[in-house]
């Protein structure tokens, strides 16, 4: 860190604190594969902290926004404390939250927590601003129509990336049939347009020591809720008590089970853009799986 950016951060944190703030010792943890993430230890008071290039001060003012969005419907996040560039570096400072594994009660709690967090309605589809999907920029212009919305700012994306990438033939073949079927999947359903985390899997919510969930990591906007069940259920899934709490509290509608793979596909689909490897069939398989449905 250099000495521009430590008198940065202890700036913007005094001001926004009310209290004087030095920096004595800064520990790097993991954070994720995109941002270097770091405890600010200041003796009595500790931050967590994000950095990257200057360019990406984009990217960390949208989490601010989607993490003070999800606090005020009642869900638990760290506080935004600061955000902003100095020099060549992009920050974005939060709470700093001991964080840990939960167990079946405190899983049911975030499963009651998220259906309430999801009980947040919007007039439309979308959110006021873009923001990101891990490094992949998400485009969140809003719609009246969820399948307009899904088509056009989900999914069409991510595979117009796909064929910048080199994935063109049959995933491009399957994705174009797909984008032309997608209102049969909505025949007998039509969401609200819910508030929703926009990136929960497992490595996105943890626990306080009294068993309080925590989220964090968003990618917000206002969508179908069933897309934070179901990328609960895409890299491991959370436990069963988690899914229990939720569905007393917010039944899952009919169909779900096919709109699982649908919501699911946008993730695996921008998890081939971002690291290839066999995401791309995964990707070919899943689309295939929801072009049958259409057909029986």
């Amino acid at each position: 860190m250099t000495p521009a950016l430590q008198s940065e951060l202890e700036r913007a944190i005094s001001a926004a604190t009310g209290e004087p703030f030095r920096i004595e010792h800064t520990r790097d943890v993991s954070g994720g594969c995109i941002n270097r993430a770091l405890i600010l230890d200041g003796g009595a008071t500790r931050f967590f902290a994000k950095l990257n290039e200057a360019r990406f001060d984009a990217a960390f003012a949208a989490e601010a926004d989607g993490l003070n969005a999800l606090a005020k419907s009642g869900i638990r996040t760290p506080d935004v404390i600061a955000q902003g560039v100095a020099g060549e570096s992009a920050f974005l400072v939060l709470e700093h939250l001991a964080l840990g594994a939960g167990s079946d009660a405190a899983y049911r709690a975030l499963g009651r927590q998220l259906a309430a967090m999801h009980a947040h309605h919007g007039a439309r589809f979308g959110w006021h601003r873009n923001n990101y999907i891990g490094a992949t920029a998400q485009n969140n212009r809003e719609s009246g129509s969820w399948v307009e919305f899904w088509h056009h700012q989900r999914l069409a994306p991510q595979l117009a990336l796909a064929a910048e990438n080199g994935m063109r033939g049959t995933l491009q073949r399957l994705g174009d049939a797909l984008l032309a079927a997608l209102p049969r999947f909505f025949v007998s359903y039509a969401p609200a347009a819910a508030l929703v985390h926009g990136d929960l899997w497992s490595g996105n919510a943890a626990f306080l020591a009294d068993g309080a969930p925590v989220v964090f990591d968003p990618a917000v906007y206002q969508g179908d809720r069933e897309v934070d069940l179901a990328m609960t259920e895409l890299f491991g899934g959370f436990p069963a008590a988690f899914y229990a709490a939720y569905r007393e509290a917010a039944p899952h509608a009919d169909g779900y089970e096919v709109r699982r793979t649908l919501y699911n596909l946008y993730h695996v689909l921008n998890h081939a853009n971002l690291f290839g490897g066999g995401y791309a069939a995964q990707a070919e398989r899943m689309m295939e799986r929801l072009l049958a449905e259409t057909r029986g």
